[in-house]
């Protein structure tokens, strides 16, 4: 096997989130992208000395279970989704058994619950960040995903399914605007340009809407005029669209950043007000455009309720909720605890939620802005759960041995990424922990991405 060899083969498994398995000459292929069962054509890219990565060419037969005919239009494409040809059945099934999977591999006999679907296959985001670019080098004006595979091409998604109509009534407006003022769009590699990304986020329950149109600071007024009237403009017409939902507020944000990442330098409100609310578990929230909340809101109700359910009994006890976000999980347990202390490295999620405990009356709740590395060093109160919620990567190693020595009788987990989950779960089954239970959570229809939630307790200890 060399470098840039053709081979032909077909996938035996998939690998979270999109990795696929085949064997050729008795060494293991991880192909990105594929599906059990696809025959496909291949090229080898890189070889060790276990295994290779080949980089997929064409697929020459579909699998027995891509059956879903009115698939999107932009699939394959775009790089948004993966699954999209598989009845919703079958992407839960295939979530199942790679979660399974990775967890037993460090949990044997791991009493595993199963998967709980989105209660929405589509339409069910309630937050998307649009890239402006191109399709191709000086083509016109693109406003969407990023293109499988392309650091630089955009689609443009007018018929991306995971939103609903109102996000691509307004991304197409958006586009044709701008398309008309002849804008150019900022290129990462010569960090010039004007539009960068449109946010849209919609809350699920309320349908109240919130559109925040993302720029570099580089305007040039002698060959485009006035800045304010231009976007004045813009929002006008935004607010004249006939829309599902309701239009509360529309944004202007400026990022400079060198990063392709969304964020502000400056936001000033073109209209409305600077935030939505959502309403989760008969709580609600105020989503401000760049704070963190769950991107599936029906689904956040089916992941927090098995939280609820996970970490049982709070009746008198002190919760720590360790990389709180926006304090939803805290504010859901609040009721039923004595206390509940909140820890959140982004400072405008901490901001959101103390603004919502308030708005939800609950005094009870605690919110503390900072690293949960350090932040654990200077809370006096300890606590008697824990729940933990962090970002992809995991917990950071020098933060378990801390969380592991409160001694806690239980500890729930959850986790976006089950590839950190596993090695996470090693540490806290070395140090007195056990796994009691776990299941799954679909929050990402369509794309490879899955929740999952595991219950631990402390073996050292007698519940109360």
């Amino acid at each position: 096997m060399k470098k840039g060899e053709v081979f032909e083969g077909i996938i035996e498994k998939t690998e979270f989130p999109n990795k696929g398995i085949l064997h050729i000459e008795d060494r293991k292929i991880l192909i990105k992208n594929t599906l059990p069962g696809q025959k496909i054509r291949f090229s080898v890219f890189k070889i060790r000395k276990d295994r290779a990565e080949g980089r997929i060419l064409e697929i020459i037969e579909k699998s027995s279970t891509e059956t879903v005919q009115d698939v999107c239009q932009h699939f394959g494409s775009c790089g948004g989704c993966l699954y999209r040809t598989l009845p919703y059945d079958q992407q839960l099934k295939l979530k199942e058994t790679q979660v399974k999977e990775l967890l037993e591999a460090v949990v044997p006999n791991l009493d595993f619950e199963g998967i709980s679907g989105s209660p929405c296959e589509c339409g069910y985001r309630n937050k998307m960040e649009f890239s402006f670019g191109d399709e191709f080098k000086d083509g016109p004006l693109a406003l969407g995903m990023h293109k499988r595979g392309s650091f630089y091409d955009i689609v443009t998604v007018s018929d991306c399914r995971i939103v609903d109509e109102d996000y691509r009534k307004i991304l197409n407006y958006t586009r044709e605007y701008f398309q008309s003022t002849g804008l150019p769009f900022y290129k990462k590699l010569q960090h010039t340009g004007y539009l960068r990304h449109l946010l849209v986020r919609k809350a699920a329950k309320t349908g109240e809407i919130m559109v925040v149109l993302v720029t570099t600071s580089q305007w040039e007024e002698e060959k485009y005029g006035g800045q304010s009237q231009l976007l004045e403009a813009y929002a006008t017409g935004l607010r004249e669209l006939e829309l599902q939902g309701i239009l509360t507020g529309i944004l202007h944000t400026v990022n400079d950043s060198l990063a392709d990442v969304v964020q502000s330098d400056s936001t000033e409100i073109l209209w409305g007000r600077d935030y939505i609310i959502e309403e989760l578990l008969g709580l609600s929230f105020k989503i401000t455009p760049f704070s963190f909340f769950q991107t599936n809101s029906l689904g956040a109700e089916v992941l927090y309720s098995k939280v609820r359910e996970y970490i049982g009994d709070t009746k008198g006890r002190l919760v720590y909720d360790l990389y709180s976000g926006t304090g939803t999980i805290a504010q859901i347990l609040a009721p039923v605890a004595d206390k509940v202390i909140g820890v959140e490295i982004v400072e405008e999620a901490v901001a959101a939620a103390r603004e919502n405990a308030g708005l939800n009356g609950l005094a009870n709740c605690r919110f503390i802005a900072g690293d949960v590395l350090k932040v654990l060093d200077e809370i006096e109160e300890k606590p008697d759960l824990i729940i933990l919620d962090p970002p992809r990567e995991g917990i950071h190693p020098k933060a378990l041995p801390k969380i592991i020595g409160y001694q806690v009788e239980r500890i729930v987990y959850v986790s976006c990424k089950p590839t950190s989950l596993v090695r996470d779960l090693e540490v806290l089954q070395a140090n007195g922990y056990e796994v009691v239970k776990g299941c799954a959570v679909d929050m990402f229809p369509g794309a490879g991405h899955v929740e999952t939630v595991i219950q631990m307790r402390n073996c050292g200890l007698k519940e109360k």
